[in-house]
């Protein structure tokens, strides 16, 4: 009788203990699934994290991209085409040049507007530019210079201060331009000052393919942006002009003939924009009469700039 009054004791004092051990376990589960539920509820997107270990999403694709997931009626602008361009008929040319009834499609060359940085190349201030940046580019391929700048600062003697600048050049640049100026009138048209962009030009552009440079003084403020680059100071019919820029709201006063381009950097050596996707659409564009209704089906910019907080009526449409 005493030791069955023993185990009792015994088994009254254990049950206390494993209460409390369950009840430990319970709440530290609870712990782990709220900790879970905060993760989840602020975790970045997939976009941030791929941002932060050093991807960056470009603005414009070529069309090897996917768009599936885009809807039609989405305002972005489309990728830029790269193979998927129409071809016109050889025998309907040929009637077209017989019948002299090509409605002097080709009378006036294209021209083509050009930004400079991250557009043709890119820049970086030699002294803020990191050792393992340069080697890496360097051994893939990119060709580079190294400038120096009048800047628009005054040293501390009150002389103009000078900044030593490195410069890689963007995939295909030479000979890119070289093809282009075959088909079309070429103009710079840099938001850039002239004392750090005329002698870059210089060294990219011995052969005076620019017919034309126009520095930061050319652009104008507007209520949205500033630096916009009005295309009516070059010509007033823009039928046959376009304007290849890395920053779409620099054309946002002719959205209709303006091309958005990929960001060029330092990081990216085996960049093909300007041979593989610019260079086939130039020379598309230079075969049509207006080159608007192609580059709006293309891209759609009218839109976007809509998306972006800028009405239709600050367009010129």
């Amino acid at each position: 009788m005493a030791a069955e009054l023993a185990q009792a004791e015994v088994c009254g004092a254990a049950a206390p203990k494993t209460m409390t051990v369950w009840r430990a376990v319970l709440s530290w589960l609870g712990f782990v699934f709220q900790f879970l539920v905060q993760m989840v509820r602020f975790a970045p997107p997939i976009t941030q994290v791929l941002s932060f270990v050093g991807f960056r999403l470009p603005l414009v694709s070529s069309s090897s991209s996917s768009t599936s997931a885009v809807p039609e009626s989405s305002p972005s602008f489309k990728p830029l085409p790269v193979v998927e361009l129409p071809h016109r008929d050889s025998t309907a040319s040929r009637s077209e040049n017989l019948s002299g009834n090509e409605d002097d499609r080709t009378t006036d060359k294209l021209t083509v507007v050009l930004d400079l940085d991250e557009t043709l190349v890119c820049a970086y201030e030699t002294c803020t530019l990191p050792p393992i940046v340069h080697f890496q580019a360097t051994e893939a391929g990119l060709k580079w210079f190294e400038l120096e700048c009048i800047s628009s600062e005054k040293d501390y003697d009150g002389k103009p201060k000078v900044n030593h600048v490195t410069v890689f050049e963007r995939p295909g640049l030479r000979e890119f331009l070289n093809k282009i100026s075959q088909f079309a009138d070429l103009v710079l048209f840099t938001a850039g000052l002239e004392g750090y962009a005329r002698p870059l030009v210089d060294r990219i552009d011995i052969e005076n393919r620019f017919g034309l440079r126009l520095y930061r003084p050319s652009t104008i403020s507007t209520e949205y942006r500033e630096h916009v680059k009005d295309l009516s100071c070059l010509v007033t019919d823009l039928s046959r002009t376009v304007i290849v820029d890395n920053n779409p709201f620099s054309f946002l006063m002719q959205p209709l003939n303006g091309i958005p381009c990929i960001p060029f950097s330092a990081g990216q050596p085996y960049d093909e924009q300007l041979l593989e996707v610019l260079l086939p659409l130039l020379k598309h564009l230079s075969l049509q009469k207006d080159v608007r209704p192609i580059l709006y089906e293309t891209f759609h910019m009218p839109e976007w700039f809509q998306k972006h907080g800028i009405p239709a009526s600050k367009q010129n449409l």
